[in-house]
């Protein structure tokens, strides 16, 4: 992954963006387990969310201020960015982004060029000349651009079937290799996070990687594969798993990955296989869905695949324990908007999965 270019004046918000230093090896061999996260441990782990959260809200006012510091007296009252973007753009240089996102005024400039390209012709007048038609040109285009804000950042996921006898052989290699990778600079990628299934494909690992737009994912596979180690770890990769299953994503622009993080507990993955043609809407309805969720529960990120499973979206959320997880997922039936969102979004799946994770030690996010 590429750092981060930041303003001076935001230097400060460096330790909650995610760098190409996120990782440490792996010491302690021992394939970690569920057993070994302690029961009744919901009181620290809500703890050290609010830390999180809370550094998470200062880091973006400190950078809405100095965002405004770096704007010419003239432009900072004219400035108005479209409200439903905001939450993605705030959240830009905390949440892990690889820059900083465009600015409200060139996205505008972008759509106002497109618009006027696109809008030619007596049958376009016609549409886009009632209030009607432009208010629905307004919402596809918005639609449309927010599902795909955040395109050039590509993550990965990567599932190792992983042979029952070889697990703690396989958490020893990769626990010194993929560290070594993320940190190396000159690769361009980040390590999301890295866990290991508990219930569900039992011993499968699962594996989350940031790049930069394809050239970004293509540069970093050319760089760990002309490594003059990648050799001997592929090899005895490869005696180690059974199957190796990989697809690349695209993050959901209201959903943009939490950056690196110690709450303990617990990982769900949840993926949902939806019917051709649904990615809009689904997008549409977990856009104000998470907003009643995440009132009571912690999520990680939000991706839909497009190379791979196609129509696949996966959830990735964090829990103190399986009990707080039962707690959690009752409360938020209570919380205005979340029972509407599920009766809208069942009918768009075609299958479902949900996995229990739990964070091997390298992991940035665990």
């Amino acid at each position: 992954m590429l750092a981060r270019k930041l303003p001076r004046s935001t230097s400060q918000l460096s330790s909650l963006t995610r760098s190409f230093i996120t990782t440490s090896s792996c010491r302690d061999h021992r394939t970690p387990a569920l057993g070994d996260v302690s029961p009744g441990g919901a009181e620290a782990y809500n703890a050290k969310q609010k830390e999180f959260r809370d550094k998470l809200e200062a880091a973006k006012k400190r950078k809405e201020q100095a965002d405004r510091q770096l704007l010419p007296p003239d432009t900072q009252q004219a400035e108005s960015p479209d409200p439903s973007s905001i939450p993605a753009e705030q959240a830009s240089t905390a949440l892990g982004s690889l820059s900083i996102a465009s600015t409200g005024e060139a996205r505008q400039a972008e759509t106002e060029a497109s618009t006027s390209s696109r809008k030619k012709g007596p049958l376009s007048n016609l549409i886009y000349g009632t209030p009607e038609g432009r208010q629905m040109d307004k919402e596809m285009e918005r639609s449309f651009s927010e599902v795909l804000a955040r395109g050039k950042y590509v993550h990965s996921i990567v599932f190792h079937q992983v042979k029952p006898d070889k697990v703690d052989e396989y958490v020893e290699l990769v626990g010194k290799w993929y560290p070594k990778m993320a940190n190396m600079q000159e690769n361009r990628v980040n390590l999301v996070g890295s866990w290991r299934t508990e219930v569900g494909d039992a011993d499968t690992f699962v594996h989350i990687w940031e790049y930069q737009r394809y050239t970004g994912y293509h540069a970093s596979l050319h760089s760990i594969q002309h490594h003059p180690e990648f050799p001997e770890f592929d090899h005895h990769l490869k005696k180690l798993i059974d199957t190796k299953k990989v697809s690349l994503m695209q993050e959901f622009s209201f959903w943009p990955t939490t950056p690196p993080r110690k709450l303990g507990g617990v990982f769900e993955l949840r993926s949902y296989t939806l019917h051709p043609g649904n990615l809009l809407e689904w997008e549409t309805h977990w856009r104000k869905g998470l907003k009643a969720r995440r009132q009571v529960m912690e999520g990680v990120g939000a991706w839909f695949v497009q190379i791979g499973d196609l129509n696949t979206v996966h959830h990735l959320w964090q829990f103190a324990d399986l009990e707080e997880r039962k707690l959690k997922r009752e409360q938020s039936w209570g919380v205005e908007g979340w029972a509407d969102t599920v009766h809208k979004t069942v009918p768009l799946i075609q299958s479902m999965k949900s996995s229990v994770l739990v964070p091997m030690p390298w992991s940035p996010v665990g």
